[in-house]
């Protein structure tokens, strides 16, 4: 087996964070899953994982967790930032409040889990910093505005953090899974027709909402599994890539927005929502 590392990873409560806990416990890593919803983490415990109330949204919740794993492992060795949802609706439809909420937990409780991490890596000279992003960093859908940006935010602050940290032994990777079948699709499509209800944009996002929900029924995205694949396979790498790209979809949309160009890609998404 590789060296045992000390892991803590937000977002670990379901999905792709709590596949990523699973995996990782099972190939002997020390690995404290971080989650608002604790009991939704108890196999975790049982699995040998430690579970602990982390609300990346708060920065008391914050400093206690990351002090926690500190005094009772010595130092964290790798920060999984997967914490993370979507918020969809027009740019007008969407309050503001919900807005910033979404760069609350999508960016900037990131940004301060890696602030806190950092200086214990530091002095070890030694960690890995992965963030999980999406394909939707680097394209965009309608009425997605607010998580697109907070995506696209976060490559942007990944690619600085790279740079700073590199002297100091620190690695910093970024994933950026596809389509993946978690309950990401359910929360878009409620949020989303609640929010446009009886607006402006409301044929619009009925669309979308049929889409995304034909894509879910179908399975036309990836395991969790996949992902979390992924990210153990950066962790025990010495070399790890600078970025992941993984799942259903992924590298098609990633190509089609680079070579299309912006006026032939929007085509191409509302045909698309046209013929579904």
């Amino acid at each position: 087996m590789k060296q045992k590392k000390v892991i803590l990873i937000t977002g670990a409560s379901s999905g792709i964070g709590k596949k990523t806990a699973e995996k990782l416990i099972a190939a002997g890593h020390v690995v404290y899953g971080g989650a608002r919803r604790v009991e939704r983490m108890q196999d975790l415990e049982k699995l040998g994982g430690y579970p602990l109330h982390l609300d990346v949204s708060d920065d008391a919740s914050m400093k206690a967790a990351v002090d926690k794993v500190v005094v009772e492992q010595g130092g964290i060795d790798v920060l999984v930032n997967n914490a993370g949802f979507g918020l969809y609706g027009s740019v007008e439809d969407t309050d503001i409040n919900d807005a910033r909420y979404q760069f609350e937990v999508n960016l900037f409780g990131l940004a301060r889990m890696t602030q806190l991490v950092t200086p214990h890596m530091r002095k070890r000279k030694s960690g890995k910093i992965i963030n999980i992003s999406s394909v939707a960093g680097k394209i965009y859908t309608p009425l997605g505005g607010w998580y697109h940006a907070t995506k696209h935010a976060l490559e942007g602050l990944s690619d600085c953090l790279r740079f700073e940290l590199k002297p100091f032994g620190i690695d910093v990777v970024i994933v950026e899974p596809g389509v993946i079948q978690t309950e990401f699709g359910d929360v878009l499509t409620s949020t989303l027709m609640k929010r446009s209800e009886g607006g402006a944009y409301e044929a619009l996002a009925r669309q979308i909402a049929d889409t995304t929900e034909e894509m879910y029924k179908n399975g036309v995205g990836s395991s969790p599994d996949l992902i979390s694949g992924t990210i153990m396979k950066a962790i025990e790498s010495k070399k790890p890539r600078t970025r992941y790209l993984v799942g259903k979809l992924a590298k098609p949309m990633l190509f089609l927005r680079n070579w299309l160009g912006d006026r032939i890609y929007d085509k191409a998404l509302m045909a698309h929502l046209k013929s579904s």
